[in-house]
């Protein structure tokens, strides 16, 4: 594991993301395609990426699946995931669907907040199929009051993971399609014969799942453009070196693309946490993974105070960002740009990812600095509402009158004009 000095930090801080050339090409085909052919192209597409063989009759879950599904979850896992999604569509269900509209003085302005007609969740399924992410999908869109909600995930070798399904179900969610990449996302914003269009398409994925959500954005909405996991942790001396090293690996483990990174003000904990992550890292099933991550995009920075950490934090604008100093909460109003802030040392990252409520699709590669956590606001639509009475017109209407010729706008200056004349 590197330790840094922040001198000489700036290609560990250093990230984009990146528009490779080779895969936007392929997805553009693969988009174009599943438009122009729908369910025939996408069938093709999952037989030749996920060995995944459909037709009309398979390629919706059905409910024999579902069934055989939930004989596979081992009952104390279930009870597992139903604390999880009840911690979770709590915590989405807080912030309600407000309207905001006041009148004063003859004048009725604000908004009314409506939902999607409809929402497509996308859950990864290739290096590990993650449940999760249909809770942290599905649940905010449900909050929101999304009338029907679909996940795509693939079926690799024409199977979902009992676990996703079991996850759907306990959602509410019963229209799920064996599909993924960017023939998913295709199909969820162009539709298919199968596949009604959605409004809006969340959820994480692979390069040409994010580059499919770039291509599609105008046709549907999406909740952000992500791109491979990451963790920055915040340390002081009063931070346990094998909880730091247990965190940064917690990440690594996703992806060989994944980052982790320290930044603390005690070179001491440091070179403990170091050689913390060498002796953890050996233990780990997933080693090689974690490993080729920490060499690519791992390291830790020493910093000579908690303030420039945090100018760090903000620069870096982090998915995940862990503060494990004596006193979080002192640093939380430093921090700027983050996905998500776990306080203290007893606040590890998974407990954000499965079970805390907070959701856990985030902002990546910077993007924290202008895309948000997914939550309902992702699902929901604010129109404004303006009424006028009389006398507030007549009030206010000379000076829209001027307003808008001198856009040479006659035709809006008359059409407040001709109402003036009641006036006289």
């Amino acid at each position: 594991m590197k330790i840094f000095e922040k001198e000489n930090c700036g290609q560990l801080l250093e990230r984009a993301f990146a528009e490779r050339e080779k895969e936007l090409a392929a997805v553009r085909a693969i988009l174009a395609d599943v438009r122009a052919r729908g369910d025939e192209a996408v069938f093709a597409y999952e037989e030749k990426f996920d060995a995944t063989k459909l037709d009309e009759d398979s390629f919706r879950v059905s409910e024999e699946e579902f069934a055989e599904a939930y004989r596979e979850v081992p009952a104390e896992l279930l009870e597992s995931l139903k604390k999880a999604i009840c911690n979770i569509y709590a915590y989405h269900s807080r912030a309600g669907r407000r309207d905001n509209v006041v009148t004063q003085e003859g004048r009725t302005t604000g908004y009314v907040v409506r939902p999607v007609a409809s929402a497509g969740i996308y859950a990864p399924g290739g290096t590990a199929p993650l449940s999760s992410s249909v809770l942290m999908g599905v649940l905010p869109a449900k909050a929101a009051g999304v009338e029907r909600i679909v996940l795509a995930t693939p079926a690799k070798g024409g199977r979902i993971a009992p676990l996703t399904l079991v996850a759907a179900k306990e959602c509410g969610v019963s229209e799920v399609y064996k599909m993924g990449g960017a023939q998913a996302i295709a199909a969820l914003a162009y539709g298919t014969q199968s596949v009604k269009k959605v409004d809006v398409i969340a959820g994480p994925g692979n390069i040409y799942v994010t580059l499919a959500k770039k291509e599609v954005y105008g046709d549907v909405g999406i909740d952000m453009l992500a791109g491979p996991s990451e963790i920055m942790i915040v340390a002081d001396e009063s931070a346990k070196p094998e909880y730091v090293a247990a965190d940064m690996l917690s990440q690594a483990e996703h992806d060989v693309l994944a980052r982790a990174i320290v930044v603390t003000t005690s070179r001491a904990l440091a070179e403990r946490a170091a050689a913390e992550v060498e002796a953890q890292l050996a233990r780990l099933p997933r080693k090689e993974v974690a490993g080729q991550s920490l060499a690519a995009s791992g390291g830790i920075i020493v910093v000579d105070t908690l303030e420039e950490a945090c100018a760090l934090v903000n620069e870096v604008a982090p998915e995940h960002l862990e503060l494990y100093t004596r006193d979080p909460e002192a640093l939380l109003p430093l921090v700027k740009n983050a996905g998500a802030v776990f306080l203290g040392g007893y606040t590890p990252e998974p407990v954000g990812d499965y079970f805390a409520g907070p959701d856990h699709i985030l902002p990546t590669s910077g993007s924290a600095k202008f895309f948000q956590v997914l939550n309902e606001d992702v699902f929901t639509r604010k129109m404004s509402v303006i009424r006028y009475t009389k006398e507030a017109l007549f009030s206010d209407g000379a000076d829209i009158i001027r307003l808008a010729e001198s856009e040479q706008l006659g035709a809006h200056a008359n059409a407040v004009a001709i109402r003036m004349k009641e006036k006289v």
